[in-house]
């Protein structure tokens, strides 16, 4: 089993930036990829980016290539998520969200998940 506890959300103005931090604790095999997805109010949930763990290959979602970037520390088993040029679109609660081996974008493919954090972009 792994755990997974995102943290970093919260309010911020169009243009500005935020870190979300996902914390992985239980049985964090070094062969899982780690991702974060989203899911704004009455859509879907979307892939956004993902990163191997050990790997370190990503992949991102177009809308929020070179804005968005992934990282992971290794020592803190800690996955995060630098947002910048945030805009009213990226709204929407991000989930962090594990799975061995390979990235996908699909989010049955994911057998563990974050409780998720909200980010509010206002105009």
């Amino acid at each position: 089993q792994v755990q997974l506890i995102e943290s970093g959300g919260g309010l911020v103005q169009a243009g500005g930036s935020l870190r979300l931090s996902c914390a992985a604790s239980g049985r964090t095999a070094s062969d899982y990829a780690m991702a974060w997805f989203r899911q704004a109010p009455g859509k879907e949930r979307e892939f956004v980016v993902g990163i191997t763990w050990n790997g370190g290959e990503t992949i991102y979602a177009d809308s929020v290539k070179g804005r968005f970037t992934i990282s992971k520390d290794y020592a803190k088993n800690t996955v995060y998520l630098q947002m910048d040029s945030l805009n009213p679109e990226d709204t929407a609660v991000y989930f962090c969200a594990a799975r061995g081996w390979t990235i996908a974008k699909m989010t049955d493919l994911y057998a563990y998940w974050g409780q998720g954090t909200q980010v509010t972009v206002s105009s």
